[in-house]
């Protein structure tokens, strides 16, 4: 088995390769890249006659000088053929160097960092309460499999993941948002302006404040996958051959329950802990839109629109490389959870 894992870390290599280099080769040949945005903001200026010039640069009239088209080429680093540019900018990644971004020009390192923060806080709770909640209800469902409580939480659970999680959070805005019926939580953001005016306990309640939303909208979507993951292996696991040995011994049903058919329940359930990682760091694009979070997802949001290919790839790097090895962790946690599996 250390041989199947060996190889598994190797190959992460070439998928890397082959990931970063679509990607980088699609954000250079799509139109509307970095250079032509400067070029449509000069054309947005225009003369200061308001005429346009009539020049044979091709570029919408605009008479701009070849030493300035060559500039400015050079600077985006589109002087050189693709593949060369793939070549320099895996050159600087061996160097961990992620460039320097178009839009807020700091080191691409500098702004991702400056939103891991808001990412790790968001995705840890999200991913612990989904555990907690989940686990619990799904083991109540498989208890009382049929009954009204196991159709009631079905309902609601299959209800919830029909609904994307950012439209759930935005009618929760509508619903509870600052200035609608129920005022009951500001709407958005990750602090108050004045945070750092604040007491310990009013900074304590101001941050709760404004992370009940945008947790609910995140987990909404992983409720049903999750509960009814668990619901189904608890029940396989009660009609199992040991369980019904263990209720002939004597056993409680509480015992034998959580202390023998949850526990080898949770072999599936144990796999997803191999992606907390990638889970924690990845944020959600659509959610932090809503409610005006600037974590990763949205970072990564705004570079795509603003052509900030740099940071866009730095993203990419860490987010890909995080899956990566996420998925091997969670190889290594299904063998150690289940002594049966073995990879060969």
């Amino acid at each position: 088995m250390t041989f199947y894992f060996i190889r598994r870390f190797l190959l992460i290599i070439p998928t890397f390769l082959g990931i970063t280099l679509i990607t980088f080769t699609i954000l250079q040949v799509v139109p509307g890249g970095p250079l032509e945005m400067e070029l449509l903001k000069l054309r947005g200026m225009g003369s200061p006659t308001g005429e346009v010039s009539n020049s044979n640069t091709g570029q919408g009239g605009i008479n701009i000088p070849e030493s300035a088209m060559e500039e400015m080429k050079k600077f985006y680093g589109f002087d050189k053929p693709i593949h060369l540019r793939y070549i320099t900018w895996l050159g600087n990644l061996v160097q961990l160097d992620l460039g320097k971004s178009y839009v807020f020009a700091e080191p691409v390192w500098d702004v991702i960092i400056s939103r891991f923060p808001v990412s790790i806080y968001f995705g840890l709770i999200g991913f612990t309460l989904t555990y907690l909640i989940c686990v619990p209800l799904g083991v109540m469902k498989a208890v009382k499999n049929g009954s009204s409580f196991d159709f009631l939480s079905s309902v609601l659970v299959f209800v919830g993941y029909s609904i994307p999680g950012w439209a759930f959070g935005a009618m929760m805005l509508i619903f509870f948002g600052g200035g609608s019926f129920w005022d009951v939580f500001p709407l958005g953001g990750f602090r108050s302006e004045d945070f750092q005016s604040l007491d310990l306990i009013d900074k304590i309640w101001d941050q709760v404040h404004h992370t009940i939303l945008p947790v609910i909208a995140y987990m909404v979507g992983s409720f049903a996958t999750l509960t009814i993951l668990t619901k189904n292996s608890v029940i396989e696991n009660l009609g199992q051959d040991y369980v019904r040995t263990a209720f002939a011994k004597g056993l409680s049903e509480k015992r034998v329950i959580f202390y023998h058919a949850l526990r080898n329940s949770l072999i599936p359930i144990a796999t997803g802990l191999g992606h907390f990682l990638s889970l924690v760091l990845a944020g959600s694009i659509l959610i932090e839109k809503v409610f005006n979070i600037n974590g990763m997802g949205l970072l990564g949001y705004s570079s795509i629109l603003n052509r900030d290919y740099p940071v866009t790839m730095g993203i990419l790097v860490i987010s890909s490389f995080l899956l990566l090895i996420g998925n091997i962790i969670s190889d290594m946690i299904y063998a150690i959870v289940d002594p049966r599996i073995r990879f060969k």
